[in-house]
């Protein structure tokens, strides 16, 4: 089975719009839920698609993993056979810890060690930990799983820490030279 590329996606969604949607969809949930259909056929597997528009819309709060996800994924979850598996859709800037550790939890009581996640592009973060938890991760040659130490603003804590310890260092030292009459 050979999945579109962008190009492919968006003339499928261009088409749509000039249909005129029927059913009360957006076009791009039309494409979206053609293609989650197709690959449900192909692989017998159910399938989740959980992804932002981080890259698209990056200053939109609310686009990260966050602890009311899991309500999301209960109702999505709430009557698929189990015995199938899941194959996970991730494309996320990633976020909480703990809410992706409570999320990969439920997968794993859900379908036990039967999940695959799937990184069409991106999976930062507690969405590289999601995908780490999944029995087995599929990626194109394009895909990126990102790093999954924490990060403020998309900058590595560990670095602001440094950072922070070595002007305290500097502060000390500049203050033990000028108390013992040192020159600058």
């Amino acid at each position: 089975m050979t999945m579109p590329n962008w190009n492919q996606v968006l003339t499928g969604v261009s088409r749509q719009v000039e249909l005129g949607n029927k059913r009360g969809q957006s076009a791009f949930d039309s494409v979206r839920k053609k293609y989650l259909k197709r690959l449900n056929q192909y692989t017998k597997r159910n399938v989740i698609a959980y992804y932002s528009g981080f890259l698209s819309k990056p200053p939109i709060f609310g686009l990260e993993i966050k602890d009311e996800d899991k309500n999301g994924f209960m109702m999505a979850i709430h009557q698929m056979d189990r015995e199938k598996g899941l194959d996970l859709f991730l494309h996320t800037p990633g976020c909480s810890i703990a809410a992706a550790e409570s999320l990969a939890d439920y997968l794993r009581s859900m379908f036990g060690n039967d999940v695959r996640a799937i990184v069409p592009q991106i999976a930062m973060s507690a969405g590289t930990m999601i995908a780490c938890s999944c029995r087995s991760i599929i990626m194109g040659k394009h895909s990126n799983l990102g790093p999954i130490d924490p990060q403020i603003n998309g900058v590595p804590a560990q670095g602001v820490t440094n950072e922070i310890e070595k002007a305290y260092l500097e502060i000390q030292e500049t203050h033990r030279k000028y108390k013992s009459g040192n020159s600058y």
